[in-house]
């Protein structure tokens, strides 16, 4: 990639007609956040020194005693904004302390340039790739309410298998997957193959190259669209375009994309199938004469993933929704093993091919209600942490997981089965995160705090579920 100046920048704004300019960070929890200014107000200047704002009020981050910070807009990541009115210049940012300049060790996207940074420095490898597939569902409506004395949530979609029976403008034509029945349906069950086209067309746009786009196996508008491999935070900037650009696509045309891990009971719930591999001058580090024609390299880094899987939960699947879908005996992978082809192993060697650029491993317990940079970061670390101290990764499970016996599975290590379990592990095994700098105790700390307010919110409060369960007793 070539890389560009803040002059290079300028041009591109002018050339493109840019009125204001969307300078945009990531939260700690995983969300765009942004602020925008007239196009004068962008100078060559600004790439240095920085604009300041307030972050006093982003969960996790400063308090308001001492609050000011600043953006230091990235001039490699200028994209226009497909969907304002007005033409508008996207930068991502970094966010740094405007006393000191340097970066501010709870940003995300600083945290996962440091892990880049720590891996060239292990001399192991020189580049990491990741290619996440994150699922989402689609829906014509979304209705909740979180009152003390009224609490609920309503979804609807034109697909959903419930909506069999009701009457439609037009007439209801039947067309609709049923449960656990969606997997590549084509229209007219699949409702939504044009606007998952349209969103593939407007990805393209902001340099988004995707390779596929289908429809998932749960009814209501479950989907996927994959887009290429890349670096650590080109591909986080790239999954954080990627939710941008499907909410928005669904948005103007009245619909609501989300990428909870699971909005719906009774069907399967979203991943976030998490691709990568190492390299070094341009070659491939993964391939070998291992099992599954890995190298010695990729087994210790996949033994390094599965035996930090449980501290990882707290970060790759960092929300209580997340596990209701890593529920056991389900098709979400909750047992830590690898395997080459089967999909029930939460490691999984694809063997789509025998050249030794596509080997990779695909670790299939995230989901994509994870802060992409963190996440990304959390599982390169684990590997190297798996190749430095050479950790075995055990025999291969190559049978059918979920039709092993409770005997042959009570030795097979699990994830954790709820978010504050998961945090629980964190506190107890995170030095390998420590590594090179690349997390702080503080960073982990403030993460594992706003976290369990989270995991208290759900605790403290009465479920539907419980008045069917227990009301009249």
């Amino acid at each position: 990639m070539t890389t560009k100046t803040a002059k290079d920048v300028l041009s591109f704004a002018k050339e493109h007609g840019a009125q204001m300019v969307s300078l945009r960070f990531i939260d700690f929890i995983g969300r765009w956040r942004h602020f925008a200014v007239p196009l004068h107000e962008l100078s060559e200047g600004i790439f240095e020194e920085g604009l300041g704002f307030d972050g006093s009020s982003i969960k996790g981050w400063l308090e308001i005693h001492n609050s000011d910070m600043l953006v230091m807009p990235d001039p490699n990541t200028a994209v226009m904004d497909p969907f304002t009115q007005t033409p508008t210049l996207v930068l991502l940012c970094n966010v740094s302390d405007p006393i000191t300049k340097e970066q501010y060790m709870r940003d995300p996207r600083n945290i996962a340039a440091r892990a880049e940074k720590y891996l060239k420095s292990t001399g192991l490898a020189d580049t990491a790739y990741f290619g996440p597939e994150a699922e989402f569902f689609i829906f014509d409506g979304v209705r909740y309410s979180t009152d003390p004395h009224h609490m609920f949530f309503e979804i609807d979609s034109i697909e959903g298998a419930w909506n069999t029976g009701r009457e439609e403008p037009g007439g209801n034509l039947g067309y609709k997957p049923n449960y656990k029945d969606a997997y590549n349906a084509v229209m007219p069950t699949d409702a939504h193959n044009d606007l998952r086209d349209e969103m593939v067309r407007i990805l393209g746009e902001v340099g988004i190259i995707v390779e596929r786009q289908h429809h998932e196996v749960a009814t209501a508008g479950q989907s996927e669209i994959d887009f290429r491999f890349d670096t650590l935070v080109k591909t986080a900037d790239n999954l954080m375009w990627f939710k941008y650009v499907l909410k928005n696509v669904a948005a103007r045309h009245g619909k609501a994309v989300t990428f909870m891990p699971k909005p719906l009971y009774g069907d399967n719930g979203s991943g976030m199938h998490t691709h990568q591999s190492l390299w070094k001058g341009g070659k491939p580090l993964f391939a070998g004469e291992g099992y599954a024609g890995m190298s010695e390299m990729a087994l210790h880094y996949i033994g390094g993933i599965l035996k930090h899987a449980r501290a990882l939960a707290a970060i790759c699947n960092p929300t209580n929704n997340s596990y209701k879908r890593l529920v056991p005996g389900y098709e979400a992978p909750v047992n830590l093993a690898y395997s080459s082809r089967n999909r029930s192993a939460s490691i999984r060697i694809p063997m789509f091919s025998a050249s030794p650029k596509a080997k990779r491993l695909e670790f299939r317990s995230p989901d994509p209600s994870c802060n992409p940079y963190l996440a990304f970061a959390a599982q390169l670390m684990a590997g190297l942490d798996g190749i430095e101290n050479k950790i075995d990764p055990g025999e291969p499970l190559d049978k059918d997981i979920y039709g092993l016996s409770p005997e042959e599975l009570k030795d097979v290590p699990k994830m954790p089965g709820s978010l504050d379990e998961a945090l629980d592990c964190l506190k107890k095994d995170h030095k390998f995160l420590l590594k090179g700098d690349v997390f702080s105790e503080d960073s982990l700390n403030s993460w594992i705090e706003q976290k369990q307010k989270e995991v208290d919110a759900i605790r403290l409060r009465p479920h539907p579920m419980e008045y069917q369960l227990y009301f009249d007793i």
